[in-house]
């Protein structure tokens, strides 16, 4: 006799023990969770294969660890991803089609900015929106 537990698992019961069927991917993520390297591995590349796939769909976002860093430290993310593309106040400022002087305030923390020039500025980053007011 079979009967549906959680999810896809299922529970067989048989005359000697209960069997319990899971999905591959979750068997390998207890075995990575009991220490067995191997499906470690196997799941860090799934992870990896998952986020790389979410990016190329524009659906997930990576910049590099330095880039967060400076954001959690207090760097405004205009300034910190600005940098980090290798960007003047001037050049965003020229590609977002506002003043340099916005650009600085905005990053200085004296202006909020619109929502339309902050989309403006996300687009000059090339980064998506909540990246930048999140």
């Amino acid at each position: 006799m079979m009967e549906k537990d959680m999810g896809k698992s299922q529970i067989i019961h048989t005359d000697g023990e209960d069997l319990i069927v899971i999905a591959r991917s979750e068997y390998e993520a207890l075995l990575a969770r009991a220490g067995d390297e191997v499906s470690e591995d196997t799941m860090t590349a799934r992870i990896i294969a998952a986020t790389d796939a979410k990016i190329a769909r524009c659906e997930d976002f990576a910049l590099p660890a330095a880039v967060w860093a400076a954001i959690e430290s207090g760097e405004h993310p205009i300034r910190a991803i600005r940098k980090h593309r290798g960007l003047t106040q001037i050049e965003v400022a020229e590609s977002a089609g506002l003043r340099q002087g916005y650009i600085a305030d905005i990053e200085a923390g004296k202006k909020k900015g619109s929502a339309a020039s902050l989309k403006a500025i996300a687009a000059a980053l090339d980064v998506p929106l909540d990246v930048i007011v999140g």
